[in-house]
């Protein structure tokens, strides 16, 4: 026991004896430490004591403005240089001693850590002591004279923050000397290559809050984000890889200075399909897409090189493009097949009867299409035959009840082709082509000659915009600019003419019938081509001489306004019988079957461009990108914005309305919408953001200077530009002061009236960029504007162009009278990854106090900025959209007056940037002067008076800058470089930072990341002035800006959409529900007519609560001869009526509960162009057989798809044929299911019947 209690005693001895030896130790290096460590406190002592020998020696008089700013400067960056390094080694040795230690004295090494992290936190509190106690004794004025200087600056230094930025104000003053006055003879001038050194990388102080990296910041996150920044080295000032600290002004968020609102799928519309998104106009040179039509299973479209087919099966397919090679600006369509190349197409029509599609086209040709081709990806299909229809573009096209196709071209003209020749023609050989394409041309019709008595016409002049035959009342109508002519279909006679007002025109008598050549095949040269050619020529010269001679008339009564108001653009038959037109100033007019004027409805008060309707309602197409549905008695049941450009083109299929936008996107929308279905729909696609989401990057980089009407030197350029765009994507340039002479801004002004733009002074500025920019190689001229004095040019990078297009340009004035250009603003609008960007370059007021004159000036072009499409654009590649597509000339024609706001709120990122012109107040030359040499430029900064404007929500309401830490850019002795430079004339201009670059992009947060739901989200990673330059008074500034882009991949979205459609559960039942047809039941399924017989037969709706639409066509006619021997069914053009029969209202509404009445009506017509059997037919000539249609009397509900089909049989027959006394039972494909009494009248088949 005893041994053991002695063991333990010395091992305890021991133990005391290692831990003597280890604190013994420990206690020795804290004192190497300590030793080591006195330096930097040694330093700290001797570093104050110096400054103040320095300050004491410091000059005075004429070189007291040699102030050692840069040596400071290096001294107090050496001290904390050498402060960093001596903590480094610190925690290093200590983490190698303590790595040393044994395991057993783990909890004296804990120890031991904490004394020595405590030592070391308090040497680094004593250096930040030192240094700041530093910085106040070198801020605080000793001398007078300093007191009286910064006595006109403020009372008192600005307040700091707890944590500065910099120390930049140590050198502002110097130390007390009672003995020297300073301020007497100031040199304010810098070495030229510190000002170039400094000028760039500066770390000023700001004790605003109002600065962040990124965004703005308030409490809390202020401070978080403070902290940060210095820890990041100022924001980004030192490190080309950081962004800048940036100044946001107030008042933005709200009202017209609020980012737009964006999401992964549009809110504020139902969900569509995009068949084709919307491409790049560069893209579409030759392409552009002037119409759409639809068949049962395909979508066609006629294009400036040809038509392109879409089926209706591939559309929710990936887009390849053409045989799966990419096309440029087709990339994320559906796949589609094209045609060879042909001239423009103009219209289309399809023949569902046929299954053949008409095209019209600028050469005048009407070329025709088999719809069931065997497409091919390798190779492009052609037309199957065509002819010439017109001397000028074939404008409007449509077929007739009786299977007609009617056209309508320039200067009023109106052709009938008689289906019987095109009959003829279809059925002619490959080999016999040459022969079709001749009988069709001899069987022209041209009504516009048969209304013309002495040269006289009873229509108008004007050209036939569009054709419309009314299946209904078996009429056609033709509309012109500002009249309509009303004729029968069947007998192609002219009914009456009447304005829009529904005032009928007085009708001249036309030739009479017995007058006309018959074009038959055995008297087709009675008119010989000479003389058609001379006639063509003198009617043409007549017309377009009339046309000028109303064109004065309207001017001279001072009505060419109101008329270009009431001026027609599109015309539709609607369900019930009834039609709409539409006018360029959005008024729409109901019209009856015989064109009595009924009712006036005002919905969206711009331009109306196209119609469709589908059951209970009329789609409307507007010039501002609306879509309205209206309802059968023109009350307003839905609207929303479809593209971002004019609707030029509605069409039905599919179960969709499909519509085409003015720059060649299609999309399709639901029948229904808005329904429950969008919303199942929007949410699905919403929720799959991940899946369709694409991000990029770019950066941009904005240059700004007001050149004095001078020019500048390549070394200029390349300073200021292109010594920068290493890792640019976009280049915006700014030039102010182009040109600047009064005769200069007068002619300017006179040229913006008449739309000429641009001066050759311009074009050299433009070049000579260029040159700097490596235009040739590296990156493409997009477009320019310039308005007098100012210009803006943009280059993209040509990796990146595929992707950035569709250049709008703007121009605002704001001199004398907001007319004069010698200032305003100058506009450039930009699609980037389908991101809206806006680029503006400003000249605003000059003078100190004429500060609420520019915030004026910039409320005016914000607030009236409309951007259109360049006169000069550099290859004209976004000019070339169709005839067809453009805008009318109406006040409203460029956006919808509802939205409310300018074309800058709705942009994703706007850059303003300029010569902003405002000053420096409460300041004086001098002083400005010193603080610039001295480099103080954050108490400069409290006197710039943009920011104290921002600051007060007043301008640039929501906009950002970075901290300015360039040296002011105004105003300069031109040649004279360095800040020595500064205007020393009579007036000595106080230096003002004039020159500016702000911007906006879609965060409403400071911490929002850039996705779908704030796509655009942009940094500052460069701000200065090339103080180098000295060919102006002004400094060119540049600003490099980090872009982030998130954007869709529309492809991957638009087969999201076809799987969400195909797979949902919860949408299945409102699909299926939206394919009820009513019940309706015939009163017979089949009908004999003697000659001039009427037979009236009964359709039913049996639903007590839903309407029935229904539409009446002809399968097709066959002959039964003497022996009841029949012949095939052929089916006329759009599966019209034969010429004998009239089927009176052959559509309408039936209402629920009700019955509607159809007459049939045999009345034999002959005429001179008729064929029987391919064989011409004279008046005196007879057909003696029995014929028979199939009626197909189609039902349908109010968003159905697919109707139901009720066949019924009409037999003529002969009168002199003994044989016809039976007639075969052929049962009707839906037997009435009752025969209850019904109340008639029932079906809305307004307008009369003839």
């Amino acid at each position: 026991m005893n041994e053991r209690s002695n063991e333990d005693d010395r091992r305890h001895s021991a133990r005391k004896e290692e831990d003597k030896k280890a604190r013994k130790e420990e206690e020795k290096r804290t004192r190497k430490e300590d030793k080591k460590s006195s330096p930097a406190r040694k330093h700290n002592s001797k570093t104050k004591d110096k400054s103040e020998e320095e300050s004491r020696k410091a000059p005075t008089g004429k070189h007291a403005a040699k102030a050692p700013a840069k040596f400071e400067e290096q001294k107090t960056k050496t001290h904390d240089d050498r402060t960093r390094k001596h903590n480094t080694k610190t925690n290093d040795r200590f983490e190698q001693d303590n790595s040393r230690k044994p395991n057993k004295r783990l909890e004296e090494d804990n120890r031991g850590r904490i004394e020595q992290a405590t030592k070391t936190k308090i040497v680094q509190k004593h250096n930040i002591k030192t240094a700041d106690r530093y910085q106040e004794e070198a801020m605080a004025p000793h001398d007078e004279d300093d007191r009286c200087m910064l006595a006109g600056v403020s009372s008192s230094p600005p307040r700091q923050k707890n944590q500065s930025y910099s120390h930049q104000l140590r050198t502002n003053t110097a130390p007390h000397n009672t003995n020297k006055r300073q301020h007497q003879l100031r040199k304010h001038s810098l070495d030229e290559n510190r000002i170039l050194n400094h000028h760039q990388g500066s770390n000023d102080s700001s004790e605003e809050d109002d600065f962040y990296p990124y965004s703005t910041v308030t409490g809390s996150l202020a401070n978080v984000d403070n902290q940060r920044i210095e820890a990041d080295g100022g924001g980004g000032g030192d490190d080309p890889h950081q962004p800048l600290m940036e100044f946001m002004g107030n008042g933005g968020g709200v009202g017209l200075f609020k980012a737009p609102s964006r999401a992964p799928v549009n809110p504020n519309r139902p969900p569509c399909i995009e068949l084709r998104p919307h491409p790049l106009r560069e893209t579409q040179v030759g392409k552009f897409i002037r119409t759409i039509t639809s068949t049962e299973a395909q979508l066609w479209a006629g294009q400036e090189s040809g038509v392109r087919v879409w089926n209706y099966a591939d559309a929710y397919k990936s887009g390849i493009g053409t045989s799966g090679r990419v096309r440029r600006g087709d990339e994320d369509a559906a796949p589609f097949y094209e045609s060879a190349s042909t001239p423009p197409t103009t219209c289309l029509i399809v023949d569902q009867g046929c299954k053949l599609v008409w095209s019209g086209h600028k050469d005048g040709k009407i070329r025709l299409w088999k719809m069931d081709l065997n497409f091919s990806d390798e190779n492009s299909f052609r037309e199957y035959f065509c002819w010439q229809a017109h001397r000028g573009p074939v404008i409007s096209m449509d077929v007739s009840s009786y299977g007609d196709i009617w056209t309508g071209s320039e200067g009023g003209s109106i052709r009938v082709w008689p289906w019987e020749a095109v009959e003829k023609s279809l059925s002619l050989s490959a080999e016999e082509k040459h022969m079709a394409t001749l009988l069709v041309e001899r069987s022209c019709i041209d009504l516009k000659s048969n209304v013309t008595v002495n040269g006289t016409s009873s229509i108008s002049s004007s050209d036939i915009k569009a054709l419309l035959c009314d299946h209904v009342h078996a009429k056609v109508w033709a509309v012109g600019s500002s009249s309509f002519s009303l004729w029968d279909a069947r007998t192609r006679e002219l009914i009456k003419v009447f304005t829009v007002d529904g005032q009928t025109e007085n009708r001249l008598e036309e030739k009479s019938s017995q007058e006309q050549p018959v074009e038959d095949e055995a008297n087709v040269k009675l008119v010989t081509k000479s003389k058609k050619e001379k006639s063509n020529f003198l009617q043409r010269s007549r017309n377009a001489i009339m046309g000028a001679a109303d064109a004065v008339r309207r001017a001279a009564k001072g009505g060419g306004t109101s008329e270009e108001g009431k001026r027609s653009e599109a015309i539709v038959l609607a369900s019930d019988g009834m039609i709409w037109t539409g006018s360029s100033n959005g008024t729409l007019i109901q019209w009856d079957g015989n064109g009595n004027r009924f009712q006036e409805y005002t919905h969206h008060p711009c331009g109306i461009l196209c119609f469709c309707c589908y059951g209970a309602r009329i789609w409307i197409g507007y010039v501002s990108g609306m879509v309205q549905i209206i309802d059968l008695e023109g009350n307003l049941l839905a609207g929303w914005v479809t593209h971002n450009g004019p609707v030029i083109k509605l069409v039905v299929g599919n179960g969709c309305v499909y519509s085409l936008a003015t720059h060649g996107g299609i999309r399709g929308w639901h029948v229904s919408s808005p329904s429950p279905v969008d919303d199942i729909l929007r949410m699905q696609l919403s929720d799959r953001e991940i899946i369709y989401t694409r991000l990029e990057n770019l950066r941009i980089l904005v240059g700004s200077w007001n050149v004095g009407q001078g020019r500048a030197s390549h070394p200029a350029l390349m300073s200021w530009l292109g010594s920068s765009v290493e890792d640019v994507g976009i280049v915006v340039v700014g030039l102010q002061e182009v040109e600047m002479g009064a005769g200069f801004l007068a002619m300017s002004a006179a040229k913006e009236t008449v739309g000429l733009e641009g001066s050759t002074i311009g074009q050299w500025w433009q070049d000579h960029i260029g040159k700097a920019l490596d235009e040739d190689n590296t990156f493409e001229r997009v477009g320019s504007r310039q308005l007098a004095g100012l210009m803006i040019a943009i280059w993209v990078r040509k990796t990146l162009r595929s992707h950035a297009g569709d250049l709008d340009v703007s121009a605002v004035a704001c001199g004398l009278g907001r007319a004069i250009g010698n200032k305003g603003g100058v506009g450039l609008r930009l699609r980037v990854y389908d991101r809206i960007m806006c680029f503006v370059n400003c000249h605003l007021a000059a003078h100190l106090d004429a500060v609420n004159k520019r915030n004026s000036d910039f409320d005016h072009i914000f607030r009236n900025m409309t951007f259109t499409r360049s006169s000069n654009l550099l290859n004209n590649s976004a000019a070339g959209v169709s005839s067809a597509a453009q805008m009318p000339r109406t006040s409203n024609s460029d956006k919808s007056p509802d939205d409310g706001k300018p074309d800058l709120a709705e942009a994703d990122m706007v850059i303003f940037f300029g010569d902003f012109n405002y000053r420096l107040f409460g300041i004086s030359y001098d002083e400005a002067r010193d603080f610039v040499s001295q480099r103080s430029f954050d108490w400069l900064r409290e006197k710039d008076q943009l920011r104290a404007e921002m600051k007060a929500g007043k301008v640039f309401q929501g906009m950002r800058e970075a901290l300015v830490r360039f040296p002011p850019t105004y105003k300069f002795e031109r040649g004279k470089p360095g800040l020595g430079g500064y205007d020393s004339g009579e007036k000595k201009r106080i230096p003002a930072w004039c020159d500016r670059v702000l911007y906006r992009d879609n965060r409403s947060n400071p911490a929002d990341e850039c996705s779908l739901e704030c796509p655009v989200v942009a940094s500052i990673f460069q701000y200065e002035a090339r103080m180098d330059v000295t060919e102006s008074d002004h400094k060119p500034v540049r600003c490099k800006l980090n872009v982030d882009i998130a954007h869709v991949d529309r492809s991957v979205r638009r087969q999201e959409f076809g799987k969400i459609l195909e797979s949902n559960e919860s949408i299945r039942p409102h699909l299926q529900a939206l394919r009820f047809v009513p019940e309706t039941s015939l009163n017979t399924n089949k009908i004999l007519l003697n000659n001039q017989d009427t037979i009236s037969f009964n359709i039913t709706n049996q639903s007590m609560e839903h309407s029935a639409f229904y539409e009446i066509l002809c399968q097709g006619q066959t002959t039964i001869d003497e022996n009841e021997v029949t012949s095939d069914y052929r089916p006329r053009a759009s599966l019209g009526f034969p010429r004998w029969l009239q089927v009176t209202p052959a559509a309408g509404m039936i209402a629920p509960d009700q019955v509607t009445e159809v007459s049939v009506h045999h009345d034999e017509f002959h005429t001179s162009e008729e064929f029987v059997d391919g064989i011409p037919q004279s008046w005196w000539s007879e057909d003696t057989r029995d014929k028979e249609v199939i009626m197909l009397v189609n039902i349908r509900g109010s968003c159905t798809a697919q109707p139901r089909t009720h066949r019924v049989h009409v037999r003529h027959i002969f009168s002199g044929n003994p044989h016809s006394t039976t007639v075969p039972t052929v049962q009707s494909s839906m037997e009435p299911k009752r025969n209850t009494s019904k109340k008639h009248g029932g079906g809305s088949h307004k307008g009369g019947q003839h």
